[in-house]
């Protein structure tokens, strides 16, 4: 019998309804729902049961649908996200408290929370903290830190008396979205394809270098049935190649004669649905012969080292380089010095959606319908590579199953492109969850060396640094990395005689690239050590040593930028001094009973300028009243979990004085939005903020003006007419009297801006950032002796946001990027090869997160929207240090790479002593 035959149909019941359908034997629970009945609700991000994302109930129970046969569903009773909500009141009740505190933030592992939580909540109304962990322990989340999920679902019977907070600036207001979010409506890349799409599957290499060469490929595909096409880098009418910065685009769709990493893509197949998920790619006719490649920046510069590209002696992709003062001399007059070498892995995002999507032809036109962080990035990405005119292409982006960088690139988006304008049908594509870690970018590894000195005092005299990034086999953000660490490798301090020197190269990796930080969270984790180091060879407490130490307005930077207000980092060291005092104490006296555990605190700080660095980086927004009185606000700015789609919506309604709940919010989409640029570098709520007040300001003067009112005036919307009330004097306006423009709006308003930089010099000095964010963390943790093994207690984090605008997103994002920075510190490492899933590839669960407590200070920055400040980097760049540090002062042990694995630690551990 056919392997792939449809088996006999099998009938059960779906969210209270019979359904049947006729899955291929051995199809996956998880697909037949998705694919063959349309419940996307269920969402599958790794189909190994490792992320719980799919989790449905089986007749009550909680199962990964993944794992479970199609055919095993007969007559049993399966309920998703959407049929719980719709009828539950578990669900429902859950629902509301998810929103409350802010437990989904991109939305993509919502319904396996919400659906493990509902099968707990049947069982145990009211569960303790323990009891969620157990329940949730299989569902992973990269957004949240997990702490907000685990006070929804304890909070969930309490649900009915969490009235929302008002929308207005400066309150804990849920998000516009989050209903979509918690009830499973929400579509992501891999929800949207129309019946019937083509699917793509791309061939990719399965060596670290390789020449190739193909065989017969038109007889391969007359020969198998349901195949399409297949596209070579023949097929690409326009630049095989793409990158995201000016001068680097380097990287082919579709490699030519020789592949540079394992897993870079020579081919894409084309073909009916159910004949590419029977399709073997091995049987696909092309020859490989191994290549040596190096897999280090140590290797790829020796000599005789084979060149990546032809243009890049030695492998060097580019350097980066800030000087002030003379650093040898600092160093030589100080009183005590210390250094500091670490070296850094390769960390994978993880975000539980993986890349998907689909492209059709409509008009005459490509229709991209993707999960993005930069539409208009992609859009003019794929203009070069399909030599299509801009305005022929639209990107619409779907909803964004989180990013943190690494979705700012093309990544599927050419081969469903080029699919579609080769066979004219919508054609569809998802990475599986080994194909989105094997290809796509990385946290860039890095071997970094720092030299500091102080005077007696304790007062930095100088400080070297010297980075060196391995930037994979292509450029993808690299030249960012290289030209922002040594910007901020002195950390958020005052020193004035200093040399930062950074370099990135080229390996036969993966490409390293965007991820939260942009090189700074390495440069931090070596910066911060060689801090504690200096501060213990002078016999000065650590806090009081970066207090004595910190930047502050009127100071100069590195680059010699001097800010006269805002310099928030001296207020982050003071908010964690109580719990730094306390740690000491109970962790000393913890250690003086003995055992096999140590405790330890560690502190660190960080600070990151936000947006561009010294480059145009310009937002623009959009808004009108439209003949039914209704405000449309047009803003691009992606939302990928941290919350732009309210904070944006919060300031624009702030400036035109209504409330948030007026508006009609229309979202990212290349044809009618315009572009708020990318989301990253923490620039959105800084950048776009602005254009969205200015939007705001603008929109209420055309108001103001028409109604012959005052600048005093207050607006108010109701049944379709604005009324203005001006020093008694109520004005009516009546849209449906007032003309129309060409997209129906009677009045409108369009503004922009950038914010103010400079251009660096040869040394970096000038004005690279219009504004920085700071941070200071304080991480406790426990140390097992024998083991190896680190469990962090608890996390103090204080972030400097300028105006929290919404503070339940400011402690969402400060939650999850602690998590992420304990996941760099201890355990994420991706080996080429070896770690390309999500059970070998290890992140935070939710078990492995201890406490947070946030502290939300407000030191106004006057560039910054109301006030406001980036957050999403900074809430990263502080953790992964203060836990090394931790451990360092629990045990004695000097750990200098990352991740800190059980077995590093274990022969760290004995050098210092500890049998």
């Amino acid at each position: 019998m056919d392997q792939h035959a449809a088996a006999t149909p099998t009938q059960f019941l779906l969210n209270g309804t019979e359904v049947k359908a006729a899955p291929r034997i051995g199809e996956r629970l998880s697909e037949m729902l998705r694919e063959r009945l349309g419940a996307r609700d269920v969402k599958i991000g790794c189909n190994a049961g490792d992320c719980g994302a799919c989790t449905v109930l089986v007749d009550d129970e909680a199962l990964c649908a993944c794992l479970m046969p199609a055919q095993a569903a007969a007559g049993r009773r399966v309920d998703t996200l959407s049929g719980l909500v719709a009828q539950d009141p578990d669900a429902q009740r859950l629902a509301e408290s998810f929103q409350h505190h802010q437990a989904a933030q991109c939305g993509i592992c919502t319904p396996g929370m919400m659906v493990s939580a509902v099968a707990l909540l049947r069982e145990v109304p009211q569960p303790s903290e323990g009891e969620v962990a157990d329940a949730l322990g299989g569902v992973l989340c990269r957004c949240t830190g997990y702490r907000s999920i685990l006070r929804a679902v304890q909070m969930a019977h309490a649900a009915d008396t969490l009235a929302p907070a008002p929308q207005d600036l400066g309150a804990p207001a849920r998000r516009l979205d989050g209903r979509a979010k918690v009830t499973g409506t929400e579509r992501f890349g891999d929800d949207v394809a129309p019946e019937g799409a083509l699917v793509a599957r791309v061939l990719r290499s399965p060596h670290h270098r390789a020449r190739f060469t193909f065989g017969d490929l038109d007889a391969f595909v007359a020969a198998t049935p349901g195949l399409a096409a297949i596209l070579t880098a023949a097929d690409v009418p326009g630049e095989n190649r793409f990158g995201v910065i000016p001068g680097f685009e380097d990287q082919p769709v579709f490699a030519e004669g020789e592949t540079r990493f394992r897993g870079e893509a020579v081919a894409c197949l084309v073909g009916e649905a159910e004949a590419m998920a029977r399709l073997d790619l091995s049987a696909v006719p092309v020859d490989w012969t191994p290549l040596e490649a190096h897999l280090s920046p140590a290797a790829a510069q020796e000599e005789g080292a084979a060149q990546l590209h032809d243009t890049r002696a030695g492998n060097v992709m580019c350097e980066g380089r800030v000087r002030c003062g003379d650093a040898e001399a600092g160093l030589a007059r100080a009183a005590a010095t210390a250094e500091a070498e670490i070296e850094t892995a390769f960390v994978e995002h993880a975000y539980i959606e993986p890349e998907a999507g689909y492209a059709e032809m409509v008009e005459g036109r490509l229709h991209v319908h993707v999960t993005t962080q930069a539409p208009a990035m992609n859009a003019d990405g794929l203009s070069r590579v399909l030599g299509l005119p801009r305005a022929s292409i639209r990107i619409a982006p779907t909803a964004v199953g989180g990013g943190f960088g690494s979705k700012l690139d093309l990544s599927l988006h050419p081969y469903i492109a080029l699919a579609a304008m080769k066979t004219g049908r919508p054609v569809r594509l998802c990475y599986s969850r080994t194909e989105s870690i094997a290809t796509t970018t990385k946290r860039h590894p890095a071997s970094i060396r720092v030299r500091v000195g102080a005077d007696d005092s304790g007062r930095l005299t100088g400080m070297i640094f010297e980075g060196t990034f391995d930037t994979g086999a292509y450029a993808s953000w690299g030249p960012t990395v290289a030209n922002r660490v040594p910007i901020h490798a002195s950390g958020p301090y005052h020193v004035r005689d200093y040399t930062a020197r950074s370099r990135a190269v080229h390996t036969h990796a993966a490409p390293s690239g965007a991820f939260r930080g942009f090189g700074v969270p390495q440069s931090a984790v070596a910066q911060e050590l060689a801090f504690d180091r200096l501060a213990d060879a002078l016999g000065q407490d650590a806090l009081d040593f970066r207090l004595l130490n910190a930047l502050r307005d009127g100071q100069p930077t590195v680059c010699g930028q001097v800010f006269d207000s805002g310099t928030g980092i001296t207020a982050c060291l003071e908010a964690l001094r109580p719990a730094w005092t306390d740690a000491l104490r109970t962790t000393a006296a913890f250690n003086d009973a003995g055992g096999r555990l140590r405790r330890g605190v560690g502190i660190a700080a960080g600070w990151y300028g936000c947006g561009n660095t010294s480059l145009p980086n310009p937002s623009t927004v959009k808004a009108g009243i439209d003949r039914e009185g209704r405000v449309v606000l047009h803003q691009g700015a992606m939302d990928i979990g941290q919350g732009s789609n309210t904070v944006i919506a919060q300031i624009f309604a702030r400036a035109l004085g209504v409330p948030a709940s007026e508006l009609v919010l229309v979202g990212p989409d290349t044809d009618v939005t315009p572009d708020a640029g990318k989301t990253s570098a923490s620039r959105q709520t800084f950048v776009t903020g602005n254009a969205a007040k200015r939007a705001g300001e603008a929109l209420r003067a055309a108001i103001l003006r028409t109604a012959n009112a005052g600048p005093e005036a207050a607006v108010t919307l109701s049944g379709g007419t604005i009324h203005v009330e001006d020093g008694g004097r109520v004005h009516r306006l009546d849209p449906a009297q007032l003309a129309p423009d060409a997209e129906g709006y009677v009045l409108r308003a369009q503004e922009s801006y950038d914010p103010p930089t400079e251009p660096l010099d040869a040394d970096g000095q000038g004005v690279p950032y219009a504004q920085f964010g700071y941070a200071a963390h304080l991480a406790v943790v426990e140390v097992d002796i024998p083991l190896g093994r680190v469990r962090p207690l608890r996390i103090v984090a204080a972030h400097d946001v300028g105006r929290a605008i919404n503070p339940l997103l400011v402690e969402g994002q400060i939650h999850g990027g602690v998590a992420q920075g304990l996941g760099m510190a201890l355990m994420e490492e991706f080996v080429p090869g070896r770690t390309e899933n999500l059970h070998d590839y290890l992140i935070p669960t939710i078990g492995d997160v201890p406490e947070i407590e946030s502290h939300i200070l407000e030191i106004p920055d006057p560039h910054g929207p109301y006030g406001a400040k980036g957050l999403g980097e900074h809430a990263l760049i502080p953790t992964a240090p203060a836990i090394l540090g931790a451990v360092r002062r629990a045990t004695g042990a000097e750990v200098t790479r990352l991740p800190l694995t059980p077995a590093r630690l274990r022969a760290a551990l004995r050098e210092a002593g500890h049998a």
